[in-house]
């Protein structure tokens, strides 16, 4: 496995190494004892997966709050995603700014989100499933979002904003600069 940390540092793109043959693939796509040596010792606890049956499907920006924040380590097993994750620690010299990738089931890449980002992807291919790991239990009374579009963010999502499939929860959600403060940045 390739640990590739991104511009900002903490969010982590980990590329498995794929074996392939005639009747397919292998490929390890977690290993504890190097997961934290890269990128730190955190323990899973849920598994989430997700179907989004359209192209241009954005989920997010969705984050909780402490003492319920959650990392998450974020998969395409079907199709794929281009993955966002946005600093929203107050006082991180990156607040407000944002990192992506593009997952997909053929190169097998997944993300590390740590708390203390609002995350999000939007889908670019019909029928992508997605699978993820979360440090902690999901909590509805400390679930929280950013709205995806917000222009501060200026994020480029692969989709016209008019266009967009989304929940009616990410449509109403606070912008960046009305957002409650949650996290705070530590060196």
């Amino acid at each position: 496995m390739f640990f590739e940390k991104l511009a900002i540092p903490c969010v982590v793109l980990i590329k498995p190494k794929k074996y392939g043959d005639a009747r397919g693939y292998f490929m390890e796509t977690f290993r504890e004892s190097l997961f934290e040596e890269e990128v730190g010792d955190f323990a899973f606890v849920q598994d989430n997966q997700s179907l989004s049956a359209e192209v241009g499907t954005v989920r997010g920006l969705h984050f909780q709050l402490a003492p319920r924040a959650q990392g998450k380590l974020v998969r395409c097993i079907a199709g794929s995603i281009l993955d966002v994750a946005v600093d929203i620690r107050t006082g991180s010299p990156t607040y407000g700014q944002y990192v992506s990738a593009e997952l997909t089931s053929e190169n097998g890449h997944q993300l590390w989100v740590p708390p203390g980002f609002a995350h999000g992807f939007c889908t670019l291919a019909p029928c992508t499933e997605v699978s993820y790991k979360v440090t902690d239990y999901y909590s509805p009374e400390h679930d929280r979002g950013l709205l995806w579009n917000d222009p501060v963010l200026a994020i480029d999502w692969p989709v016209d904003v008019n266009k967009a499939v989304l929940s009616v929860k990410d449509t109403v959600q606070p912008v960046l600069a009305d957002l409650e403060v949650g996290f705070v940045y530590e060196q």
